[in-house]
């Protein structure tokens, strides 16, 4: 899994109080490996999902990480 997702997953738990473990699995929201194939590409693109109530922003660095908040 790509470092940058590992991260999404961290993020949540932390705001959830939990292991990242204890989360539904991430496939569930996004195709991980679509998304790891667009965040090691040259392009500047952002990739955005909801994922367990919230809507997740990465990008248009790679390693840039946003949980916007819980989805309405």
């Amino acid at each position: 899994m790509h470092p940058t997702l590992t991260t999404v997953l961290e993020r949540i738990s932390v705001r959830e109080g939990c292991d990242p473990t204890a989360l539904p699995p991430l496939y569930e929201a996004v195709d991980p490996e679509a998304a790891t194939s667009l965040l090691e590409s040259s392009t500047d693109i952002v990739v955005r999902f909801d994922y367990v109530g919230y809507r997740v922003a990465i990008g248009p660095d790679s390693h840039e990480v946003t949980v916007i908040g819980e989805v309405q």
